[in-house]
């Protein structure tokens, strides 16, 4: 079916409309803004979104005119929790309904993976600028998308990898670039959690308070099971993208700015489900190599299970190495493991992500983004190499140029996902 090419049409219907119709549109012109000039934000998926509008209504000259989700108990209660701090937010289930309002300034989206780069593209063909939330796609087709409607639109597109922006992992990065450690060959990063089984589903009835049909949005259809959502969908490939893309994204991210590489040329996996015997289909038990040219190499492991690890980010140099925590504090040690200094962090930059976010939409430069879409693409595309690379069982050879896969269409057929009718994007 053809939809007109009508912003409010396309909002209004319930989702057989093409996804990526609205980039047909032209944006407005991008100008900048003063600083005493508010912002006005929609804030869409309000699991993580909801402590991002915490965040939000602490900063002057910002508001948050809709609060977006296809839960409609949780949009309302975000929205009644915010009328305390001076907001009025109107609850909505179908974040469409804010990009048709021109008041709107940008969208917040920290939906589900799967609807995270259709909404970017959407939100960018109607002119708005987008902080979207880790991992920034679904898949790498999508993310390539992303980048192109960014620069089609001249929209600020930030990706949340809030560590960009903390002031201790920028002078930790410096130090890297100074030679604080001599030349850097390795990277090696860590993540472990806790997390108990999610047990075997049941098809059950959608609740009342739920719009299934819409929470699924792109993805093809399948039946409601009891054990998914809101937050069980990480651990499966068709939402999803298990946990290297939920966390692994962050450590991973650090570890590329630090190495100063982009496209791997190999890639390696190993691991599986050991823990327990339920429905999630990704890794709990997960390691990962990269290797770059130049004689570069970072690895992940990540244990969902096992909250031991070794710790968070490891950088080695031929004159020794660096520890980088969660929060940006740092340790350099010599060649023979010596403490030579430690650095403390303030923070690990979610409000500096935020202001860097907002300053490039009121100064017109939507690259001086400190987590600008392209950077988190490159990033993101190592999780789902790491995940190609464990779903097929084979090393990955890729082109140092755009990270694609050389040599396997098996490998490369994961490179795009399959979308319901009438809802892939498009530019």
């Amino acid at each position: 079916m053809t939809i007109p090419l009508n912003r409010r049409t396309f909002c209004l219907s319930a989702g057989a409309t093409t996804v990526g119709s609205l980039s047909l549109a032209a944006s407005p012109v991008f100008t900048g803004r003063s600083a005493n000039e508010k912002i006005v934000l929609a804030v869409m998926g309000l699991n993580r979104g909801r402590a991002l509008a915490n965040r939000i209504v602490k900063f002057p000259n910002v508001s948050i005119k809709y609060v977006c989700d296809v839960d409609s108990k949780r949009a309302d209660s975000c929205a009644n929790s915010l009328q305390s701090s001076s907001q009025s937010p109107k609850p909505l289930a179908d974040f469409r309904h804010a990009l048709d309002d021109k008041d709107v300034d940008a969208l917040v989206c920290a939906a589900p993976n799967h609807w995270h780069a259709p909404a970017t593209i959407l939100a960018c063909a109607a002119g708005k600028h987008v902080y979207v939330e880790k991992p920034c796609c679904h898949n790498p087709h999508e993310g390539e998308l992303m980048v192109q409607a960014a620069r089609k639109h001249n929209r600020a597109v930030q990706m949340g990898a809030q560590r960009r922006s903390g002031p201790g992992t920028q002078k930790a990065m410096q130090e890297l670039r100074e030679g604080a450690i001599g030349k850097i060959d390795l990277a090696r990063s860590w993540y472990g959690n806790g997390r108990g089984s999610i047990g075997k589903g049941k098809p059950a009835d959608v609740p009342s308070n739920l719009n299934y049909e819409l929470w699924q949005g792109p993805a093809p259809r399948v039946a409601y099971f009891d054990n998914r959502i809101h937050y069980n969908w990480h651990w499966f490939w068709h939402w999803g993208n298990g946990e290297l893309g939920n966390n692994g994204v962050h450590t991973l991210d650090l570890c590329r700015w630090g190495l100063g590489v982009e496209f791997p040329t190999r890639v390696t996996s190993s691991g599986g489900r050991y823990r327990y015997i339920d429905d999630q289909q990704t890794p709990d038990t997960h390691a990962v190599c990269y290797e770059f040219a130049g004689g570069k190499q970072m690895t992940w492991e990540g244990t969902s299970c096992h909250r031991r690890q070794l710790g968070f980010v490891h950088f080695y140099g031929s004159k020794g190495m660096m520890e980088l925590d969660s929060s940006g504090t740092y340790r350099i040690l010599d060649e023979k493991n010596k403490l030579i200094r430690e650095e403390k962090s303030p923070s690990r930059g979610d409000d500096a992500h935020l202001t860097n976010f907002f300053a490039a939409i009121r100064n017109d430069k939507p690259l001086e983004l400190n987590a600008e879409i392209a950077k988190g693409y490159k990033s993101t595309l190592l999780c789902h190499l790491g995940n190609i690379a464990h779903r097929t069982g084979r090393t990955l050879n890729c082109s140092t140029k755009d990270g694609h896969i050389l040599g396997d269409n098996k490998a490369m057929s994961h490179w795009k996902r399959d979308y319901e009718k009438n809802w892939e994007p498009v530019l």
